[in-house]
């Protein structure tokens, strides 16, 4: 089975390599599998075949024709869950820093979804269905290295009411992150537009006053606590963008410690000795991805209306890290 895209070359001044493009701009599109559909010219550049290196031009247009991997079965599978809360409606899920939340290309197993399916299947209990199978009630998503609570519905009414909660802002969410340097102002508000980075269909960017199309995405920060050359934050959303924190904080100069999309796994706002190499070196071992922690989760039960408010504690390697900044003489 193959599926067709078209895309139009901005007006582009770098140089850019069409294999490499593609990859950019369709999704599960691996450089490997793009150059093979090129190779038996299945990639038409302007009506022409082309080869793999060839330089992309301005408005070029470029005709593609890609094999889709076949829809794979999603399976239960015995994975530990940590269930903070659950009714006959809804369960609340930590979530480990490293799971996927819901199956995509290459991540079909070891899934939040694998694992829920089966707690439900051996409970002899059900999940909604409502926006498909394979989501097995999960009402919204934390990214894969971002620990903490997530909402499961058991039916598809709660489900409908608990997206609607969601889509009005009725939820309260409280993160904790720990970020490069020191922000000026202790706390206060990030708004800004986000949109898929043009050049990297795996990222999100900050659209410029004068770009059209995005979301408008609001976070609102306060500074916990500080140390030498990082800082601990509690975040509140306003919007629920896909990584709204991380693309906000970034934009800041101030990247989630750890995060390796969005430069956080490179020294910021810090003076580097040979000491504090060494030191940054430590705790980036200590924190092999970004330091954020959905910690908080709050709203009105869909079903019961019972007031619900869950505290999850920060995951040991952000608790490692606090532990030796607090240690560490400067």
């Amino acid at each position: 089975m193959e599926k067709n895209y078209k895309l139009i070359v901005p007006n582009i001044k770098d140089k850019q390599r069409l294999d490499k493009y593609i990859t950019m701009f369709v999704e599960n599109a691996t450089r490997t599998k793009v150059q093979k559909s090129i190779n038996m010219g299945n990639v038409l550049v302007n009506g022409n075949f082309v080869k793999s290196n060839y330089i992309l031009k301005p408005f070029d247009e470029i005709d593609i024709e890609l094999p889709v991997p076949e829809k794979q079965e999603i399976l239960p599978e015995d994975i530990p869950l940590d269930i903070v809360f659950e009714d006959a409606f809804l369960l609340i899920v930590n979530k480990p820093a490293g799971m996927v939340t819901h199956p995509a290309y290459k991540n079909y197993s070891g899934t939040l979804v694998n694992a829920v399916m089966y707690y439900s299947m051996k409970k002899k209990d059900s999940l909604s269905s409502l926006n498909g199978f394979e989501r097995a009630g999960i009402v919204h998503r934390l990214d894969k290295d971002t620990s903490g609570l997530l909402v499961i519905a058991k039916d598809e009414v709660t489900h409908s009411k608990l997206s609607n909660l969601f889509m009005r802002h009725d939820i309260e969410r409280e993160y904790q992150s720990i970020v490069w340097g020191h922000l000026r102002q202790k706390s206060g508000v990030i708004e800004a537009r986000l949109a898929r980075d043009k050049k990297d269909r795996k990222k999100v960017a900050i659209l410029r006053d004068d770009e059209k199309g995005g979301k408008n995405a609001i976070t609102l920060y306060e500074v916990i606590k500080e140390y030498e050359f990082l800082s601990l934050l509690r975040l509140r959303l306003k919007t629920g963008r896909t990584h709204q924190i991380r693309v906000h904080l970034s934009s800041k100069g101030h990247p989630v410690f750890g995060d390796e999309t969005y430069g956080g796994r490179l020294p910021h706002s810090v003076n580097l000795t040979n000491n504090i190499k060494a030191r940054i070196k430590n705790l980036l071992d200590v924190m092999p991805r970004q330091a954020l922690h959905a910690k908080v989760l709050g709203f009105v039960h869909p079903r019961t209306r019972e007031k619900l408010h869950f505290e999850s504690e920060l995951p040991a390697d952000m608790l490692n890290v606090l532990e030796i900044l607090g240690n560490e003489t400067p």
